[in-house]
């Protein structure tokens, strides 16, 4: 199904195109192409949407927090706004003090991008990123893929490929709840686990500092399930740092992450090929979102797999480059039972 999503300022349309499979339904805007629904049964059968989204792209253009949009060409932070690349220095837009968060204030969350398939149960986007767009080289073609399978899983898909060497470090910013994203007094009694055995700490500026520090004894330990909550205000200095979890975990296995929530029997498990998954529990949310529902401090959470933050600048870690025609490609899959 297509309908309209409401315009740009430039007069032009966003369009919502519905995928299901099986139980499960989800809906996406050429707009960011981002995911604006998710609709799961729980334990009873009785369906909810477990997403955070607005009623139209024009929430998605003027809302806060990147609510479900695809993020790149680089996301997560980079120090000082700009890296160097084969003996050349790039700058960016500085947006969060002198650092770039999510490639800039043009971000691709914020675009139209075209539609290339829609089928029953995937639809596929793109997006033409010129020459020196938010500051990286090359003429970029971006494509994102969601696809739902009859296993009750989510599956999306990136592929891009640059006429020069280039960064790609793409990924989705949706914030899940896994009661009903009205159910925002809910999301911090969920259950997360992430196998990961390190994290990367964080200064102030939420830059990583370079070390890979040990989760155990932390209260970044969630090697096994607890609720997300209960250690989030604990006198931890990096948690202090962030105002709460957001943070990068190394991806040691998959499923790397895990949440359920227990009342309505609502599982999603995280799987990718990405080498880190970055764990915000929307601290610092204030948006009106879908259905005159307020989303407050969180409510809700991202689990956002991609290369760790400013990694351009840490060549000891895995590196988000892709070189001149060289095809990108990766894949993370969010997985429900119930």
């Amino acid at each position: 199904m297509k309908e309209s999503f409401g315009h740009l300022p430039t007069g032009e349309e966003c369009f919502l195109y519905t995928i299901s499979c099986g139980a499960v339904t989800a809906c996406v805007t050429d707009c960011g192409a981002s995911l604006v629904k998710l609709l799961v049964p729980d334990s009873r059968g009785r369906l909810d949407d477990i997403v955070l989204g607005y009623d139209s792209c024009e929430g998605y253009l003027s809302g806060d927090g990147y609510i479900g949009g695809t993020i790149g060409r680089s996301a997560n932070r980079i120090k000082g706004s700009g890296f160097v690349l084969g003996g050349k220095t790039y700058s960016m837009t500085p947006n969060e003090g002198p650092n770039n968060l999510h490639s800039g204030p043009d971000s691709y969350n914020t675009r139209l991008w075209k539609l290339i398939s829609h089928t029953g149960d995937a639809v596929t986007l793109e997006l033409r990123s010129p020459d020196g767009d938010q500051g990286f080289p090359g003429n970029a073609l971006i494509r994102v893929t969601y696809r739902l399978d009859a296993s009750g899983a989510l599956h999306l898909i990136y592929d891009a490929v640059s006429d020069r060497d280039t960064v790609f470090n793409l990924t989705n910013h949706s914030y899940f709840n896994l009661a009903g994203h009205r159910r925002t007094d809910r999301a911090m009694d969920q259950l997360l686990s992430l196998p990961g055995r390190f994290f990367t700490p964080a200064d102030a500026q939420g830059i990583p500092t370079g070390e890979k520090r040990s989760v155990e004894g932390t209260p970044m330990d969630f090697r096994t399930p607890k609720p997300i909550g209960r250690d989030i205000a604990e006198d931890y200095e990096p948690l202090h740092l962030q105002g709460g979890y957001d943070h990068n975990w190394e991806v040691f296995c998959n499923p790397c992450a895990q949440l359920s929530d227990p009342e309505s029997g609502r599982t999603m498990s995280v799987s990718t090929d990405c080498p880190g998954i970055q764990f915000y529990a929307g601290n610092f949310l204030n948006a009106d979102g879908k259905e005159g529902v307020h989303y407050g401090k969180r409510s809700g959470i991202a689990l956002e797999t991609q290369f760790y933050p400013d990694s351009i600048h840490h060549p000891e870690w895995p590196q988000p480059i892709t070189g001149a025609g060289t095809q990108y490609h990766t894949e993370t899959v969010y997985r429900f039972t119930w």
